[in-house]
């Protein structure tokens, strides 16, 4: 068996919870989740996504989503791209 450190981190409780859930519908235990993180940090040089501030339009739409405002809605892809089009 090879060598291992530990990782030690805080966390806010639901937050944990949370993705404890998912990792667990997953069939992942937090510890392989940290250590897929890592191997995708080493593979990218960095981290795997985007982290970026979003600009005022992207908070905008992000604030409408959570309050259920100006959406969209269509019955299928299709329908909403033609929509989007006009």
């Amino acid at each position: 068996m090879s060598k291992s450190e530990m990782i030690r981190a805080r966390s806010e409780p639901s937050l944990k919870r949370q993705v404890e859930r998912i990792f667990h519908n997953l069939g992942i235990s937090a510890s392989e989740a940290i250590n897929i993180f890592y191997q995708h940090v080493r593979l990218y040089k960095g981290f795997p996504f985007d982290i970026r501030i979003p600009n005022a339009g992207t908070l905008q739409a992000m604030r409408d989503v959570e309050n259920k405002r100006n959406l969209i809605k269509a019955k299928d892809a299709k329908a909403l791209f033609r929509q989007l089009d006009d």
